[in-house]
């Protein structure tokens, strides 16, 4: 189920891969507009407001690189990239990270990661943006650190939020347990079941009153955050 509509720009040359794309995106709510040469999709990129660009490695006229390159240059907000290409070197990886591709994906690939990428990367650059943050009853006021579910205050503990902060900031990506420990303590050694009880602690007040929960456990994986409904953010 998606559950944010994003209006992306694809510039691809090669057409079954840009339908491909636009049959399941589309699909999925997403709004797209396609250019198939870099300097139409340049052209695109900074007249339009667009979440973000899937771009091409390899296009004629102007190449991605060179795309990625004059739209840091030229435009006047930072518009997340996705850069797709054939080449898997870490060099040209390293090429595109150092002309401002925010990520990177190897052709072939699965539409539903490209959707997922998608989606974590707009969200990414909305949370450097926006201090309140709404998913569905849920609102994380970053400013104020202060939570609310259904209009209710949640009184959590510092632990809560930041727990709850880092699956907010991953979504719709599941958060690995390893991963959420290491964000929480670093390398500094904690007790096994410290985890565990600061989740169950959050589990208590963030769901337990309501009428679902959502924190899911992925078992054997980690934690993400479980949205019914589309997601709003809203700069404040």
């Amino acid at each position: 189920m998606n559950n944010q509509s994003l209006y992306i720009l694809v510039v691809e040359d090669q057409h079954n891969i840009a339908q491909n794309i636009s049959d399941y995106m589309e699909n999925k709510g997403h709004v797209l507009d396609f250019a198939t040469q870099g300097d139409q999709g340049l052209e695109l990129a900074l007249t339009n407001h667009y979440d973000l660009v899937i771009l091409d490695l390899n296009l004629p006229v102007i190449d991605g690189l060179e795309v990625c390159k004059q739209l840091r240059k030229q435009a006047n907000h930072h518009v997340p990239v996705i850069m797709l290409t054939a080449r898997d070197s870490i060099e040209d990886k390293i090429s595109g990270f150092t002309l401002g591709a925010d990520d990177y994906l190897t052709k072939p690939f699965s539409l539903e990661e490209l959707e997922v990428r998608c989606l974590a990367l707009s969200r990414r650059y909305l949370l450097q943006t926006n201090h309140s943050l709404t998913f569905d009853q849920l609102i994380i006021d970053r400013k104020s650190q202060q939570v609310t579910r259904a209009g209710t205050p949640l009184e959590l503990h510092s632990m809560g939020y930041r727990i709850l902060s880092i699956l907010a900031e991953a979504y719709p990506q599941v958060v690995s347990r390893s991963k959420l420990s290491q964000k929480l303590w670093g390398d500094e050694p904690t007790e096994s079941d410290a985890l565990r009880s600061h989740i169950y602690q959050l589990r208590n007040v963030l769901d337990k009153p309501f009428d679902y929960p959502m924190i899911k456990t992925m078992h054997g994986i980690g934690f993400v955050l479980n949205v019914k409904s589309d997601i709003k953010n809203d700069e404040k």
